[in-house]
């Protein structure tokens, strides 16, 4: 349980850093492309991959594909961030795990039980208390707009790293070096364009922004491995103490130290979204189950 500590910590730390980000300044672009480097560095360091590893990787669309929807989908959660705060865009986050479970029963015809179902109903019904506000703002659309992007880009992000784990050419670790390398060669194209035609000047402090943001971004999915390595006969409890560790983490951070405002609906939303993720992932049972095994 500590590495799934570590994670939740590390995943509320990149969101309270990108809810920072706004009050001092810093290039978002600028930020997340050298947060991909900082990635790349501590990969090669903690994965150690050989170099034939590497550039024997089949360079698909699931590749490309994810190498350009990390950063793109990173800008919107910074976006999301700074519209609506850490609260809600944690949740919409978390509960883009329905998108890869609604995949798994369109495309690879996996069967549903009731508690499946009974799981997807209550979070869409949470997504809508969540993002409902009752008085109109500026820029209120983009503030819709953004968390429904973070929710989306996730959930495809999350159906792509499971079609990469399907890879056996090369280990999933060495697959995902080559995803953030691709991110950052995107990320670097953007800077690149922003500088040159938009004329924004490249500073150091988003260098170092971006260094912190890659630290905490790593280790966040390292420890979340770790996790998953440590409690290998449990998937779902890891997959659910996580999405509702982050979500009430993130929660008391927006709500107590950025004094984040949320009507009733809005808690509402919060409840629903954590019994979501317990009936998708049968939560109660699995701890059952784990429960009369240690009995016996």
């Amino acid at each position: 349980m500590i590495f799934l500590f570590f994670s939740i910590c590390c995943s509320v730390t990149v969101a309270v850093l990108l809810k920072l980000a706004r009050r001092y300044k810093i290039k978002i672009v600028q930020a997340v492309t050298w947060n991909y480097l900082f990635a790349i560095v501590l990969s090669l360091i903690f994965y150690k991959p050989s170099f034939s590893e590497l550039i024997s990787a089949p360079i698909n669309s699931v590749y490309i594909a994810l190498g350009i929807l990390l950063p793109v989908v990173f800008w919107f959660l910074a976006g999301s961030i700074r519209g609506i705060g850490i609260v809600k865009t944690d949740i919409a986050q978390r509960l883009s795990l329905f998108i890869p479970i609604l995949a798994s029963y369109f495309i690879f015809k996996e069967q549903f039980n009731t508690m499946k179902i009974a799981g997807l109903a209550v979070g869409f019904v949470a997504i809508f208390f969540t993002l409902y506000k009752k008085t109109a703002q500026k820029n209120q659309g983009l503030n819709w707009l953004y968390p429904i992007l973070v929710f989306l880009g996730f959930g495809v992000i999350d159906i792509l790293f499971k079609k990469i784990a399907q890879i056996t050419v090369i280990p999933y670790t060495s697959s995902l070096i080559v995803v953030f390398i691709l991110a950052f060669i995107l990320s670097l194209a953007s800077i690149f364009y922003l500088s040159v035609v938009k004329k924004q000047k490249l500073e150091f402090i988003n260098f170092v922004c971006g260094c912190i943001l890659g630290f905490f971004n790593f280790f966040n999915i390292l420890f979340y491995l770790k996790a998953h390595r440590a409690m290998a006969d449990n998937p779902s409890i890891v997959f659910a103490a996580m999405n509702m560790g982050v979500i009430i983490a993130g929660s008391l951070v927006g709500i107590f130290i950025f004094k984040e405002k949320l009507n009733k609906l809005n808690y509402w939303g919060l409840f629903l979204a954590l019994m979501a993720i317990v009936l998708i992932t049968n939560l109660i049972g699995n701890a059952w189950h784990a429960l009369m095994l240690l009995v016996k």
